[in-house]
C-alpha cells in the first residue's frame, strides 16, 4: 500500500463527506433569513412557520457539518506535515481567522436565534439570523482564500524552503479568490434553493399545508433561477482565469492533447491517457477559444506542449493530471448546471400560467433535490484533480507534501475508521432531515411540529 495514495484517499473521503453539508448550510441560512424578513415586514404567520420549518433542517445540517469538518484540519498535521511546514505561515492564517471570527460569529448568533425567539425584540431576533447567514458566507470565503492560494500562490517569499507571507493584501485579494468565491457561494444558494423546492414539492404532492409549501416553492424557484444563471456566468469567468493561470488544467478539462488555433470545444471523447490521445470525439468549432478568451481566433495550448514546457521549467516528471477524471467531472458539473437553469425557467413559466402544481414538475423537482450534490462534487473534483501533480501550483508537488514518517498501515486504519464514522453521520443526517421534513398525518399536527425545540427534544 502506498501511504501517499491512502493519505489522498483519506482527505478526499473526509472532504467529500463534509462537502455534503457545507453548500446547504450556506444557502439555507440565507433562505431562512429571507423568509423571516418577509414575516417581519408583513406579520403574516405563514412566513413565521416557514422560517421555523426550514430553520429546523438548517440546524440539523449545520450541526453535522461542524462535526465532519473538525477532522479535516487535524489531517494537515497527521498526514500532510510537509505541506503544513511549507505553507503553514500563509495557509494557517485564513484557517485561524475562519475559526476565530466567522465560525464563532455564525455559531453565537445561531444560539441567539434559536433560544431568543419570544425573548428578544423582533428586530434583534431577525438580525441574529442575518448574522448567521453572514457568518456562513464569510466562513466559506476564508476557506476559499486558503484554497485560492494553493491554486494561485501570491504574496509570498521562499525562505529556507518555506513559503513566508510577504504581502497579506495580495493573499486577501487574490485574483483567484475573486472568481472562485462568487461561483462557490452562488452554487451553494442553488443547492439550497433546489433543496427547498424538492421538499416543498414532496409536501404539495401529498396536499400538506398547501399554502405554505406553495409559497416556499415559489421563493425557491426565484432563487434557483437567479443563482443558477449567475453560477454559470461566474463559472465562465473562473474558466477564463484558469486558462491564464492553470493552462494544463484547462487542457485536461477539454482533453486537448495538442494546441489548436482556433480551439474547438469537446462534447464527447474516449480518452486514452497512456497514448496521449482521444478517439470518437465530437467537437464544436471555435467554442473553446470563446470559452477561454471571448473570441473565435485565440490559440489554446495542448497537453503535450504544456507538458514539455513544465519539464523544461521544473525538471523531469509527469505534469499531466488524470485527464479522463477531470474531463468528465467538468462535463457533469456544466451539464447539471444547465439542467438547473432549465428547471427554474420551466418553473417560472408554470407559475406564470398558474400550473406550478403539475405533478410531473413536482416529481422532477423532487429528483432535482439530489442533483446539486453531484454538481458540487464534480466541481470540486475538477478544481482539485485538475491541479495535480501540484498541491500548491508550481511550488509543491503532492508527492512531496505527505508526512514522511507515517506508514501505510496507520493511514489505512484511520481511513477505514473515518469512512465508517462519516458514513454513519451521513446516514444520520439524511434520516433526521427526513424525520423532520416529512409530511405528518394532519395539517394541525404539522402546524404544531414547526418548533425548533423539536430538534433538540428529539
Amino acid at each position: 500500500m502506498d501511504p501517499l495514495l491512502l493519505a489522498r484517499w483519506q482527505f478526499g473521503v473526509t472532504t467529500a463527506y463534509h462537502y455534503i453539508f457545507v453548500p446547504l448550510t450556506i444557502g439555507l441560512a440565507l433562505i431562512v433569513a429571507i423568509m423571516q424578513s418577509i414575516h417581519f415586514r408583513t406579520k403574516n404567520d405563514m412566513y413565521d412557520r416557514m422560517a421555523r420549518f426550514w430553520g429546523k433542517l438548517f440546524v440539523i445540517n449545520f450541526a453535522l457539518g461542524v462535526v465532519t469538518g473538525i477532522v479535516q484540519e487535524f489531517q494537515f498535521g497527521m498526514n500532510w506535515s510537509e505541506y503544513s511546514r511549507f505553507v503553514g505561515d500563509i495557509f494557517g492564517i485564513p484557517l485561524a481567522i475562519e475559526a476565530l471570527m466567522a465560525f464563532f460569529l455564525e455559531s453565537t448568533f445561531l444560539g441567539i436565534w434559536l433560544f431568543g425567539r419570544d425573548r428578544l425584540p423582533r428586530a434583534v431576533h431577525l438580525l441574529s439570523i442575518w448574522m448567521v447567514a453572514l457568518g456562513s458566507a464569510v466562513s466559506a470565503i476564508w476557506i476559499l482564500m486558503a484554497n485560492s492560494w494553493m491554486q494561485q500562490p501570491v504574496g509570498y517569499t521562499l525562505v529556507d524552503g518555506r513559503a513566508r507571507l510577504s504581502d497579506p493584501v495580495a493573499v486577501f485579494l487574490n485574483e483567484r479568490l475573486l472568481v472562485e468565491a462568487p461561483h462557490t457561494i452562488l452554487a451553494a444558494l442553488t443547492t439550497a434553493g433546489l433543496f427547498v423546492l424538492g421538499i416543498s414539492a414532496w409536501h404539495l404532492l401529498r396536499h400538506h399545508q398547501r399554502e405554505m409549501f406553495l409559497r416556499s416553492a415559489q421563493i425557491a424557484i426565484v432563487i434557483v433561477a437567479v443563482t443558477s444563471l449567475l453560477t454559470a456566468t461566474t463559472g465562465h469567468s473562473q474558466a477564463q482565469h484558469t486558462a491564464r493561470t492553470q493552462p494544463m488544467k484547462l487542457a485536461a478539462m477539454e482533453a486537448l492533447w495538442d494546441s489548436e488555433q482556433p480551439a474547438s470545444f469537446s462534447l464527447f471523447a474516449s480518452i486514452d491517457q497512456a497514448d496521449g490521445k482521444s478517439t470518437r470525439e465530437i467537437k464544436l468549432p471555435y467554442l473553446l477559444s470563446v470559452l477561454a478568451y471571448n473570441n473565435t481566433t485565440s490559440e489554446v495550448e495542448g497537453i503535450h506542449q504544456l507538458e514539455a514546457a513544465d519539464v523544461a521549467k521544473y525538471g523531469p516528471g509527469d505534469y499531466v493530471p488524470p485527464v479522463a477524471v477531470v474531463y468528465w467531472s467538468f462535463r457533469a458539473m456544466v451539464g447539471l448546471g444547465m439542467l438547473f437553469i432549465l428547471l427554474a425557467l420551466v418553473g417560472l413559466l408554470l407559475w406564470w400560467r398558474g400550473r406550478l402544481e403539475r405533478r410531473w414538475f413536482l416529481r422532477a423537482a423532487m429528483v432535482a433535490l439530489f442533483l446539486p450534490y453531484l454538481a458540487n462534487f464534480a466541481g470540486w473534483i475538477t478544481t482539485e484533480m485538475g491541479r495535480q501533480p501540484w498541491v500548491v501550483q508550481g511550488l509543491l508537488r503532492t508527492s512531496s507534501a505527505v508526512s514522511p514518517n507515517v506508514g501505510a498501515t496507520e493511514v489505512a486504519i484511520t481511513l477505514a475508521g473515518f469512512t465508517l464514522i462519516y458514513g454513519v453521520l451521513a446516514v444520520l443526517d439524511f434520516y433526521l432531515l427526513y424525520r423532520f421534513a416529512r409530511p405528518v398525518t394532519a395539517p394541525s399536527q404539522g402546524d404544531q411540529d414547526t418548533g425548533l425545540g423539536d430538534v433538540f427534544a428529539y
